[in-house]
């Protein structure tokens, strides 16, 4: 415990901790040029912190609201929100290591293996989606979700531009077309996503995209902005090379394998067994080609490349 000393010509006074406290409280406030007087006074009216005020319970216990009367629903619907949540948890440590100031290989690499067991549980939890419901309830309770589909997750696509240079997500057949120059919106039309949202026998949009981009193509071309040279891998190439540590390399491939194969085929084979039966296909609630659009050895979504070598790319998601 530190003590501290008022030194006069004749003693030395000890503050009592308490007194070190008060210290300690009014130089915090004064320092923002705030009497700390008020607020002592405030602290003498607020009521005691109690677990439900602070997580919010109620509130939170209050967010399922079912479409249908199937029972299973409610479990879909805690699913997906439970999801939300964990992507809120990636998107707050890759921030972290975005805008950090004074970014280190441990200090980056910590973040990454916290943000990579978050997909480890986002992958082991799709068990919940596999075996925890009837089949029969999903078929019936799904028709009254379309055109919603978890596709239209925004902060999913948020950590997609926190985490890779924009060319790392055009669709591979468009890449040599996007440079540094294009603009954020012809990049934006040319997303490997896009391709899931099209018509393609028309080129005509899909409900599915169209309103997902009414309600969120602004605040993604403005996270395009914001995480283009703010993103994982742009700052990974920042780091001078003695600063790549074994260590980073490796929480830098698992996260972009967690990411872009094991969590994405668990997503695929827990829609095989809702969605295909007998050799028959049952389209995805939004419209896509969901086989083809999940598979990452059709998306070809890598975080990292640099990271790889000639053979993990060309056989990306093969095998799995």
């Amino acid at each position: 415990m530190q003590i501290l000393f008022f030194c006069n010509p004749y003693k030395f006074t000890a503050l009592t901790p308490q007194e070190n406290i008060l210290e300690r409280i009014s130089e915090k406030f004064k320092a923002i040029d705030q009497d700390p007087n008020t607020h002592l006074e405030g602290l003498v009216w607020s009521k005691p912190i109690t677990y439900w005020d602070y997580i919010h319970t109620d509130a939170l216990l209050n967010l399922q609201i079912q479409k249908t009367t199937l029972p299973d629903e409610m479990v879909f619907i805690m699913y997906h929100q439970i999801n939300e949540l964990l992507f809120k948890m990636i998107l707050w440590e890759i921030d972290q290591v975005a805008f950090g100031t004074e970014l280190t290989a441990p200090f980056f690499t910590q973040k990454l293996e916290r943000i990579s067991r978050y997909f480890d549980m986002l992958t082991s939890s799709f068990s919940i989606m596999q075996d925890g419901m009837e089949r029969e309830q999903y078929l019936k309770f799904r028709n009254t979700l379309t055109p919603a589909s978890g596709f239209q997750s925004a902060q999913y696509r948020m950590i997609e531009f926190s985490s890779t240079n924009i060319i790392n997500l055009i669709d591979h057949r468009f890449r040599e077309t996007i440079d540094r120059n294009t603009p954020y919106e012809h990049a934006y039309n040319h997303l490997y996503w896009q391709a899931a949202g099209k018509d393609h026998t028309t080129g005509k949009k899909t409900t599915l995209i169209r309103l997902f981009e009414e309600r969120y193509k602004d605040e993604f071309i403005r996270s395009m902005e914001k995480y283009n040279v703010n993103n994982l891998w742009s700052r990974f190439q920042e780091l001078k090379e003695e600063e790549k540590t074994p260590e980073l390399k490796k929480a830098m491939r698992d996260y972009d394998y967690t990411v872009n194969v094991k969590w994405v085929m668990s997503h695929y084979h827990a829609a095989e067994k809702y969605l295909e039966t007998k050799g028959k296909t049952v389209e995805a609630t939004g419209g896509s080609d969901w086989k083809k659009y999940m598979h990452p050895k059709y998306q070809r979504r890598i975080f990292f490349p640099g990271l790889w070598s000639e053979d993990e790319l060309k056989n990306w998601g093969e095998g799995v």
